[in-house]
Parts: structure tokens; sequence; C-alpha cells
């Protein structure tokens, strides 16, 4: 196996079970381990962000970047991208993980125009079709960056400039082709700077209409090239700017059902945004699965610091509700759990790209086998379904079939008397919950 940019690990990460002391090993994720008839490999569909992976340079809003990677360092943008590309393909071997996903300007350097953009893209996809080819690892969705050239500082669909907008399709319209020639499952929209600063210079429901349809023309353009796969829209609340239009999951299926584009998108769901939205990540993710519009997860985390600190998931007890909704939601179909996540600014070395990897597929993969538990012991089902069974039946049913009147539910209600007051029993369900998590209920 080759060891150009991580010669420390020789080998494919291994799993070894949980009472290993190894720290280059999987403890929880088996990936050939069977659990409710899919191997974790297909339950779960890892995948690395190229981004924070890759090009992340432990930058914050305080301090610029810090790390010196090997693969960084021709001088040149198109030699640079090139060695970045082999790298990642190296870590994704190592590491076993089947998935990754990229933007555009991760994997190619911006050219001095639109012609020049494009090629640069083509090159780099050319050669990430051949790495493609020599490892087990496929694009699971890929996607444009149009939030950090200065030309999008108004926003890219939304800006009120048309010129902006047309720089934005031209972009959109290559980093579709380049998913499509890499075989991804997905493509995602992001709307980094879709949004506003201030209302008093902003015509919100102008550039709302702008924003659908540009996603209109990208549907269209997919379409007509032939791809089939899932277009993802990923809510996020603020950061850069003041409000965003796709804020959190009830805004997006709101706005796709407005501008009746739900029958084409489905939400990528990415943990440390339900923070910034002060949402846990369960909420969001139960909102888009009861809808039908679960696609994709971004799994990390973040702390409570006003921005995006995009941390390896390590809490067990969110990670066992969200991989429990997914489960009950019928798994993914061409999404997975896209590592969003990046080391520590003070984690200088490349060894610690894969001890947050495995750190983060571990906690999913424990997650599962706890979740998996919880769904064949049927408890925690059995009684919400109890809790609600008065609307399977008799005066219940008829209000959920749309069979009765306020006039009648008045006069059931007299004849009923006062309710009796039900305890909601929610202490015991959450002492339920941690028993399989720490009490040793799950093997």
């Amino acid at each position: 196996m080759t060891t150009q940019y991580f010669p420390e690990v020789s080998d494919q990460i291994q799993y070894e079970g949980a009472e290993s002391d190894n720290p280059l090993a999987f403890k929880y994720y088996d990936a050939n381990r069977i659990v409710a008839g899919k191997p974790m490999r297909a339950h779960l569909k890892f995948a690395v962000a190229f981004w924070h992976t890759m090009k992340g340079t432990g930058s914050d809003p305080f301090g610029g970047g810090v790390y010196d990677r090997p693969w960084n360092k021709s001088g040149s943008d198109m030699d640079n991208a090139r060695y970045t590309l082999d790298a990642a393909f190296e870590f994704f071997a190592k590491l076993t993980v089947p998935h990754w996903c990229f933007h555009d300007r991760d994997i190619a350097p911006e050219g001095a125009n639109i012609s020049e953009s494009a090629a640069n893209l083509q090159i780099m996809v050319d050669h990430a079709e051949a790495l493609q080819q020599t490892t087990d690892c496929s694009l699971l969705w890929g996607t444009a960056n149009l939030f950090s050239h200065p030309r999008y500082t108004h926003g890219a669909a939304t800006n009120p400039d048309p010129l902006v907008m047309a720089y934005a399709a031209a972009q959109v319209r290559y980093a579709i082709d380049a998913t499509i020639q890499l075989g991804g499952q997905g493509y995602t929209f992001w709307g980094g700077r879709e949004g506003y600063c201030s209302l008093i210079n902003t015509n919100m429901q102008q550039e709302r209409e702008q924003m659908a349809r540009f996603l209109y023309m990208a549907k269209d353009y997919a379409r007509a090239q032939g791809f089939n796969g899932v277009l993802y829209i990923e809510p996020k609340p603020g950061e850069p700017m003041t409000h965003q239009y796709d804020y959190d999951a009830a805004t997006v299926l709101g706005f796709l059902r407005e501008f009746d584009l739900q029958d084409d998108f489905r939400l990528n769901i990415e943990a440390n945004h339900c923070t910034l939205a002060n949402h846990t990540f369960a909420h969001d993710l139960m909102l888009a699965a009861s809808s039908g519009m679960l696609g994709s997860v971004d799994a990390n985390a973040g702390a409570i610091l006003g921005w995006d600190t995009d941390e390896y998931p390590s809490n067990l007890y969110e990670c066992v509700w969200a991989v429990l909704i997914i489960l009950k939601s019928g798994g993914f179909t061409s999404g997975g759990f896209n590592f969003d996540a990046k080391v520590r600014r003070g984690s200088f070395d490349t060894l610690d790209l894969f001890y947050g990897h495995i750190s983060g597929m571990d906690t999913l993969a424990h997650a599962l086998l706890i979740a998996n538990k919880i769904i064949e012991d049927g408890e925690m089902e059995s009684y919400l379904q109890q809790r609600y069974s008065g609307f399977q039946q008799g005066i219940g049913a008829k209000i959920m079939q749309g069979n009765t009147t306020l006039v009648e539910l008045e006069q059931w209600a007299i004849n009923q008397g006062e309710p009796k007051k039900t305890s909601g029993r929610q202490e015991l369900r959450e002492s339920l919950f941690n028993r399989y998590i720490v009490g040793g209920l799950v093997k």
C-alpha cells in the first residue's frame, strides 16, 4: 500500500473489538457485521469530507491557518490539487471508508475565467475518476462552492446582480457534470450566503423567488444530463449571514412545498447546523424523516460558540437518537454519514485525521448496535403506540380521518366529562434509553 503521505499508517485500519487499546483500530465499526439484515457498511455509508480533511488549515475566526500538510508544498495550484487528491485516496484506502464528498473548488483551483475554471475542474475530475478505480471509495455527493469568492459577497442565486447568478449557474453546471462523471449518488446545495445581512437593503421575497428559480434550472439541467440521483438542500440558520433562507429543516420543507420543488429535493441534515438553530440534531432529523424528505446527513457536533466548530461526533446519546430515527425511516438510500468535521486547531499531525475519523465511525457504529437493539426489543415503540392509541379508534380515528366536526367533538367531550390526567413517564423513558447506552443491554 502506498505510504507517500501517511507513512505512520502502513496498512488498512482493522476492526479489533471493544477491548482493543489500539488507537488505530476500530472498536465497534465492523464493516461486514450484519445488523438488521445489512452489513454495517451499508447502513452507515460513511464518507470523508474533502474540504475539511484535505483542505482544512486549522483557521478560525481569530486566526489563520496553522497546519503544514505534505501535499500542499509544490507552489503550483494545479500540482497541489493533484497531490491533494493523491493524498486523499491514500487516506480513504487506509481508513477503509466507502465514500467521499467534495466542493468543486476543493479539488480544482479557480481559473482566470469561467472556461479556465471548468478546464481545471475537468482535469482533476479525470484524475479523481482514475483514483476511484484503484480503491473501493466512490463519490457520495458533490457540490459547488458558491460562497468563498468575493463575487458571492451578497449571495449567489439570491444576489441582486443577475450576472453573479449567471456565474453561479455556470459553476453549478460543471459541478453537476463532475458529480455525474464520478458516479455520485447525490448533489447538495448549501446556500452559504443565500440570505441577508439586513432587511433595510433586502427584498426578501425577490431573493427567495430567485433561489427557487435557480434550483429549478439546476434540477432541469441535472435531469437533462441523465442524473437520476437525489438533490439535497442543507439547512443552516446563520453564519455568515444574519439570516439564511434555508434556516432549518422546517423552513426548507416549507420552501420546497411553497415553490413545488418537493418531488426532486431532499434534506441533508447537519448536526452542527441544528445546534446553531437552537435545535437538537434529532429534532431536524425527525422533521425530515417524518415528511419522507430525509436524504443524507453531515455527521459532526458543535460547541455553543456561535459558529461551526465541526467536531467529530462523540456524543453516543445524540448519535443513538440519530441512527434510531434513520433506521425507523427505512435507512439511507442515496445518502449516508458524511464526516463534515475537522480536527482541532491544535491537532497538527496528519495522524490526528485518522484518530478523528476512527472515533466518529466507532461512535456511529456503536449507536447503530444500540438503536437496532431498541427497535428489536420494541418497548420504546410500544409505549408510543399506547400513548397515542386513543387516535387509532373511535372519535380519535374520526379526527385523523377528517370525519368529525368541532360541534361533534364538543358533544363527545360533554358526554365523557373531564379528562383524566395521565403521566407522560418522561423520566422512565429516559431511564430505559440510558440503560441501552450504559447499562449493558447491547452486546
